[in-house]
């Protein structure tokens, strides 16, 4: 029932709100009996008085950072620039590969997005209290292929009630299947070759209702999409009525403005802000600055450390997001294992949390840790980024990505390929089927345009 579509009113998301509130530091503590009383309240009568709800979301949003809140965290991009890395001293990249070269890049920064998707994407939602013991039962830990059907026994499917329908890779044929993740890098595709590099975070905006149906999108782009259809503009989209705010979904958008932009990473996170900005802010932001800047660099860069490094030289330095990604790199400077460095983020971030399970920071760390422990190894990264839990599919898309380019199509093993042979379903108008080949052609023709 439309009534009950998720992420298009506050209703029983105010939580998410509070939370959100407290992570940006202000002062709502004495809020939470009326949000406890809010969520126990009849679901009717929340739906019916959805405006109240939304003025005391309001109310929560505009109280006072605390004094001694230690992040600075703006939205604008000038004023995010000024407090990155890069106002001091911008990386240093190689040149640009060749042709020839950078076409074997980017396919195989499509393949690894498409293919690290189809990884995660059937245990998506998944906690590790059933994918650990799914994966054990099947011989598949650590994790090192792709989960499939023929793998579950009858017992097994009993025991966990398996939904054996689900996308696992033997049960895909001839595309792999839509899916957000892969959406949005489409997307940027259109967006870029309709608007040109200059496009507008009102480009974005006018795109979306254009060429993605709403229920393709979810949480903070849903609230978004919501907002652009009631005549709002960008940035004023991201903040009303979007606990989601802060969610992982702009971080899964920013990988095509790496691809078109190799060795160019401050063009990369400066389109990636225009893209975020519409939906998202603070940390939402940065999480999709990042990892654009990351692919930008890995295009010319096979330093995995310097990667990251210039991913977060185009963030605020004194930003969560920052401070988060540091401490997995801290910790496996350490010596510490990446399975080790997973319980650690287990012990930050709690799963069962859905703040915390589609939070930009706690899968941002994921993908660092999977960067660092994977070594090089397409297969072993993108395993390592599923097998963590937490959001399986944009973790594993995004770190696919990124050795994908690094790799190029030629540093990946057919096998992650043969499901989806190299094809891909999508929810974006005029790109409904699509081939990884020509994909490729069209972004290299939009690098060297």
């Amino acid at each position: 029932m439309l009534k009950h579509q998720p992420w298009l009113r506050l209703g029983n998301d105010i939580r998410v709100e509070y939370e959100q509130c407290l992570r940006e530091g202000r002062e709502v503590e004495g809020y939470e009996p009326i949000v406890n009383a809010i969520l126990a309240a009849d679901n009717e009568l929340i739906f019916r008085n959805e405006a109240a709800v939304a003025l005391f979301a309001e109310k929560m949003a505009s109280e006072p950072i605390r004094a001694d809140y230690p992040y600075v965290e703006p939205s604008d991009l000038k004023e995010i620039l000024k407090e990155s890395p890069s106002a001091v001293s911008a990386p240093v990249l190689p040149a640009q590969p060749d042709d020839e070269v950078l076409l074997d890049k980017l396919t195989g920064a499509w393949i690894g997005r498409i293919a690290g998707c189809l990884l995660g994407k059937p245990i998506e939602g998944w906690r590790r209290d059933l994918l650990l013991p799914v994966l054990r039962a099947t011989d598949n830990y650590p994790m090192r292929r792709y989960i499939t059907k023929s793998s579950f026994s009858e017992e097994l499917v009993k025991k966990y009630h398996l939904h054996t329908g689900a996308c696992f890779a033997d049960n895909v044929h001839y595309a792999s299947p839509v899916d957000d993740d892969t959406n949005y890098t489409t997307f940027a595709l259109k967006l870029v070759s309709r608007y040109g590099r200059d496009f507008t975070a009102d480009d974005v905006a006018e795109a979306w209702l254009s060429w993605i149906p709403a229920f393709a999108t979810c949480t903070a782009e849903r609230a978004a999409y919501r907002n652009i259809a009631a005549g709002m503009m960008p940035p004023a989209t991201a903040t009303f009525k979007n606990p989601y705010r802060e969610w992982i979904g702009a971080q899964i958008r920013g990988d095509f403005f790496g691809y078109i932009n190799p060795g160019d990473p401050e063009t990369a996170a400066k389109m990636a802000f225009r893209d975020a900005s519409i939906s998202h802010v603070k940390n939402g932001i940065y999480g999709e600055m990042f990892i654009a800047a990351m692919i930008a660099a890995a295009a010319v860069e096979s330093d995995m450390k310097a990667v990251i490094e210039t991913g977060l030289a185009y963030i605020p330095s004194k930003s969560r997001l920052t401070a988060d990604v540091r401490r997995v790199l801290a910790l496996y400077e350490s010596g510490m294992s990446a399975m080790d460095i997973i319980e650690e983020i287990h012990k930050t971030f709690n799963e069962h949390s859905a703040n915390d399970w589609c939070y930009t920071n706690s899968n941002a760390m994921i993908v660092t840790m999977a960067l660092l422990g994977g070594e090089g190894d397409f297969g072993r990264s993108i395993c390592l980024a599923v097998q963590s839990a937490f959001d399986t599919d944009c973790n594993g898309a995004t770190v696919g990505s990124i050795l994908g380019i690094m790799l190029g199509a030629g540093g990946i093993d057919p096998y992650w390929y043969a499901p989806f042979e190299k094809r891909l379903y999508t929810s974006i108008e005029g790109y409904n089927t699509v081939e990884v080949d020509a994909l490729a052609k069209e972004t290299l023709a939009l690098v060297r345009k």
